[in-house]
């Protein structure tokens, strides 16, 4: 699985840059969109993934989590989903734009019913605030998610993650406004709401309606007094216990009651409270609702030069699709990573089903065509190779593409001479992947060495190289004058930026 350039340490991956904007770490934005129903601005922190997203199609799309108290929790959901479904090449789920609401008035509005004063020493005006859920949820449907969708670039698949009061309305919402959400995430409910009256409503409506295609996962925190034990927990009837007895009522009921077809997950935390459940909970629930979605390569894969590997890949796909509602393409730089793999390894029916599975979905990428004419140049089918290349310029007049197209014409091709190829020589540092490559000068030609491999570069164009004998990559020098100050390497596992060692 590990191949290409840095044979050693490269895998196929997708490689995220977080925006930078002077010299902070920018993750999100602050949107907001003002509420005739609640009669008020509301502010909401969108993060939209960026930097390097698998794909050249810029009309890529992504699911949206909608995300309750979401000034308490914006943080650790974006980087729970920034590191299992892009970072280190993980693909555990989809990237997903994230749409935290902030509070302005927390007790009105995830509260779902008006109630009286309902536990010992409650401030009176809690309770007179109480019952603006369905406004809110309302606000939610009618006003904020039409914003989001004609404003951000979403899929139909929308999730709803709350803690607490918060979990209280995804409760709301799941039995009361099903479809409105794809999946919905429970932590550490306050299913005590009204002496319990909302439970025992929702166990109704969990029993009458069916909830076919819809995922609710709930977490459990340990909120027990010091002592108790679950088994005294489940007979006792004092106010200390009253909170957790009733998740753990609710999860008995849904468990018992299988005919809703509601897939359902829950976990007990036995080491987490209250306040620190929502991190560990947030993660198991994303890996329960996308259980479906990770590709899960095999040493066979890589080894068989059948396209046997390709057949369950575009399969895999297709499961993705059915699960999430809408067409999921293999994306683009993955397969391109895949189809270059078996190139390389002269794997030749296998790599053209890749490329052809790329040319399929993103037709409007010259980088597709451009891998397909290096398949054709490869096996020396050279004038099939020069179609594929002028479509690829056609596309985009790139000059690596013309320097193919030159070559494979018998024109003239781009060159360097030796004093020019000397300044490029130096130590290059790829801080990111912890790899550091060495670019000589020998006997007229530049070498790279990284890993256990020596590389020999072919000039394209000034300050840009390929490598002989290997398709797929690019080297840029990036220069101040007539000077390196780093190498950006583009290949079909990534970006990867270094910057020369002083």
């Amino acid at each position: 699985m590990k191949s290409f350039l840095f044979t050693a340490v490269f895998a196929v991956l997708y490689f995220y840059v977080p925006a930078q904007t002077d010299n902070k770490i920018v993750i999100g934005k602050v949107d907001s969109v003002y509420s005739n129903i609640l009669g008020e601005q509301r502010k909401v922190w969108v993060y939209v993934p960026s930097g390097f997203l698998g794909t050249n199609d810029s009309t890529t799309r992504f699911p949206v989590v909608y995300l309750l108290d979401g000034d308490s929790h914006f943080q650790s959901v974006v980087g729970v989903i920034q590191q299992l479904s892009e970072a280190n090449g993980n693909s555990n789920f989809p990237q997903m734009i994230v749409v935290a609401i902030p509070n302005t008035d927390r007790t009105r509005d995830l509260t779902p019913t008006h109630i009286q004063s309902d536990l010992p020493n409650m401030d009176s005006n809690f309770s007179k605030n109480t019952g603006g859920g369905e406004n809110f949820v309302a606000f939610m449907e009618k006003e904020l998610m039409p914003h989001i969708d004609s404003v951000y670039p979403t899929q139909p698949y929308r999730l709803l993650i709350g803690h607490s009061f918060g979990g209280l309305t995804v409760m709301n919402v799941l039995t009361n406004h099903t479809k409105l959400f794809n999946a919905y995430v429970a932590i550490d409910p306050s299913m005590w709401y009204d002496k319990e009256k909302f439970l025992k409503a929702t166990e109704q409506k969990l029993a009458q309606k069916k909830y076919d295609g819809i995922k609710l996962y709930l977490g459990i925190a340990n909120t027990m007094p010091d002592g108790m034990t679950i088994e005294k927990m489940l007979k006792d009837t004092t106010a200390t216990t009253r909170h957790i007895r009733s998740i753990f009522t609710l999860d008995k009921f849904i468990k018992a009651n299988k005919q809703s077809s509601l897939q359902f997950a829950g976990k007990y935390y036995a080491d987490d409270d209250h306040g620190s459940v929502p991190l560990i909970t947030e993660y198991d629930a994303l890996r329960f609702i996308f259980n479906y979605y990770k590709y899960k390569f095999t040493t066979q894969d890589f080894t068989d030069s059948s396209t046997a590997f390709v057949t369950k890949y575009k399969a895999h796909y297709q499961t993705v699709s059915k699960e999430l509602g809408y067409k999921v393409s293999p994306p683009e730089v993955l397969t391109n990573g895949l189809a270059y793999q078996s190139l390389n390894s002269k794997f030749f029916t296998k790599a053209a089903a890749f490329y052809k599975l790329n040319l399929e979905n993103y037709p409007a990428s010259s980088n597709a065509y451009i891998a397909y004419g290096d398949l054709l140049a490869s096996i020396k089918d050279t004038a099939n190779a020069i179609l594929y290349y002028q479509k690829a310029f056609a596309l985009s007049k790139n000059d690596e593409t013309l320097q193919k197209l030159n070559s494979l014409q018998g024109e003239e091709v781009f060159k360097l001479a030796a004093e020019q190829l000397q300044k490029y020589a130096g130590v290059y540092v790829f801080e990111s992947l912890s790899i550091t490559s060495t670019v000589t000068l020998k006997d007229a030609v530049l070498w790279l060495s990284a890993g256990q491999g020596v590389y020999e570069l072919v000039p394209l164009s000034p300050d840009t190289f390929g490598i002989k004998n290997v398709n797929g990559f690019k080297l840029h020098f990036e220069m101040n004058g007539d000077k390196p100050t780093g190498l950006t390497s583009t290949q079909p596992n990534g970006i990867f930026i270094g910057k020369l060692k002083e």
